[in-house]
Order: C-alpha cells, then structure tokens, then sequence
C-alpha cells in the first residue's frame, strides 16, 4: 500500500522537516512500518554523507558504544585515506552519522568503502540532500532524529508497509540515486520489468545496493540527466520504458518532479500555489500541512509535472 509524499517552496528556507512529518503522520494508516525522509538544507560546496554505522539500534552497553566508537572511526580514516578532507561527523543518534567533507574524486569509490564495514550503509551524499529513515512512524523517526528543526526548500516521504521484503532500515525509501549527488526518489507500486532494466543499468557499470525497484527508478533518472537529459525528460522516457503500476516522486538540489503511469492506478493529489506545491498519496496529508481551505487536484495519467524551488 505505501504512502508518498513532496513539498517544495518557491523561495527561501521553511521547515520542510516539520511540514513532512505531518503530511507522513497523517498517512500512517498506509505504512506503519518504517518512515523515511529525503530532506534539502542550504546547498553547501562541501558533501554531506549520511551513513548507517550498524543496522539499527544497539545496545548502549559498553560493548554496542565501543563497536559504534569503532566504526566511526573506521568511516572517517577510510574517507581520508581516499584523499577526502573531513569536515565534521554528528549525528542525532548513535547508529547514523552525518559526515561532512570536501572531496574531488569519484564519489562511487568513496561511497564504497563505509559499506563494507559490519552494518554500514551510506543512505545518501549531496550538496544539500540528506535521507533519513528508520523503523516506527513519522512522528517516531522525527523525534529521534530532530527532524522538526530541520530548515529547507523541498523534500519527499515515504511511509511503507512491508509486503515483499523484511521490515527494515535498508528496505525503507527513499532510494538515493547511487553514486549520483543529490538525487532521491519515493514510489508507490511496481516495475514489471525491474530486472530488465536493473541489468541495462549493470551493463553501463551502474551498482545497486538493494533489491527494491525504487532504487532502479532513482538509477534509471539519474543516469539519463548524466546524460544531458534534464530532469523532465528523464522522467518523460521513463513512461516510455518502464513498465508497471506506478506513481513516483523524484528531488534533486533544485527540482521535485512527479510522474503517474498510464494507467494512473496509484493515487497522488496535488495542490499547486505561488509560494509552494504539495503532493501525496492522500488529500489528508495536503490538509495536514495548511490551515485553511485548499483545492486539490489528481494529475492524469501519463502526466508528468516538474517545479523548481
């Protein structure tokens, strides 16, 4: 079933992590199995790199703090050994780590090199995006992270019901769009030709780090605009060539963009103003966020629409 959702302001920063948590909270009833944010702070020249350091909570006893202590470290000597300046590591809790560097190589080899620590994950590296998801509903994951502090321009959600693969961390979305900076995507429903286009993508030396077809679409984007395709239409030939039920949202550093398949099976409303554009599965996540009367409106099918903040 899943819920997505988006937000984009037209200008300036708001706090689009507040904003997210309750048009995800509002749809709770959709997925209450893990939440997940693709959130966009001030855009930096330095990277920001959100990485798991162990496959969810540990023990806080002397052992679980010490191997945490470990891995941290382990991440930061490995970003220098590749030729990375790091910045800073924080972190709102002690599994997940924001390690913010400067760096001018490759960034598939460096992303590389976190994962191959026991329990390490990189969620995503960007100028300006950072993904945060974990177990529990909105509101959970949003205290334990302080997400209502957060101060941005855009973001999308995803809450997720579990239905073809374990109620974890790594299975929750949103999906960064491996190595590519700054782009994410959430979707609701199925590729049917998932593995074709997952070894398509292999071919042209592209990786993936899960088995869920989200990932492929944020691969499949991302690798069109490398291209030279805008973001537009990227997404434009992904109704061409991606086969299934489905709706999705995609972000990069300065864009959000929706699309629906042909069919338009898998619901998504929209209300459009000139100072912001939101979007979700349900008109009560749009109602959760303003308050006062809003129109909405269902996109078509075969629609795709993109803003820019």
């Amino acid at each position: 079933m899943c819920g997505i959702a988006g937000i984009i302001y037209r200008d300036g920063s708001h706090p689009v992590g507040a904003d997210m948590t309750r048009m995800l909270q509002s749809m709770k009833h959709r997925g209450p199995d893990s939440t997940g944010y693709a959130l966009y702070g001030p855009a930096s020249d330095a990277y920001l790199m959100r990485v798991m350091i162990a496959e969810g909570p540990v023990n806080g006893d002397v052992e679980g703090r010490e191997r945490l202590e470990r891995n941290r470290r382990e991440v930061e000597e490995r970003l220098r050994a590749l030729g990375a300046r790091v910045l800073g590591i924080d972190g709102a809790v002690p599994h997940a780590i924001n390690v913010t560097f400067e760096y001018d190589g490759e960034l598939e080899v460096l992303s590389s090199r976190p994962e191959s620590i026991s329990g390490g994950e990189v969620l995503s590296i960007g100028h300006s995006l950072e993904i945060v998801k974990d177990l529990g509903d909105a509101r959970t994951v949003s205290e334990e992270y302080s997400l209502d502090q957060f101060q941005g321009s855009h973001g999308i959600g995803h809450v997720r019901m579990a239905t073809e693969s374990d109620v974890d961390i790594s299975g929750a979305h949103p999906y960064w769009a491996y190595p590519f900076s700054d782009v994410a995507v959430v979707h609701n429903g199925q590729l049917t030709n998932y593995f074709d286009w997952r070894r398509r993508l292999e071919r042209r030396g592209r990786r993936f780090r899960s088995e869920n077809d989200s990932e492929v679409i944020a691969v499949y984007l991302a690798d069109k605009m490398d291209q030279g395709l805008s973001l537009e239409q990227a997404m434009r030939d992904s109704l061409e060539e991606l086969d299934g039920v489905f709706t999705y949202i995609c972000v990069t550093k300065d864009e959000l963009g929706m699309a629906k398949d042909e069919l338009a099976a898998k619901p998504l409303v929209l209300y459009e103003s000139d100072d912001i554009v939101a979007l979700a599965s349900e008109e009560i996540a749009l109602r959760a966020i303003f308050d006062h009367e809003i129109e909405t409106y269902d996109p078509y099918e075969s629609e795709v629409m993109v803003w820019q903040r």
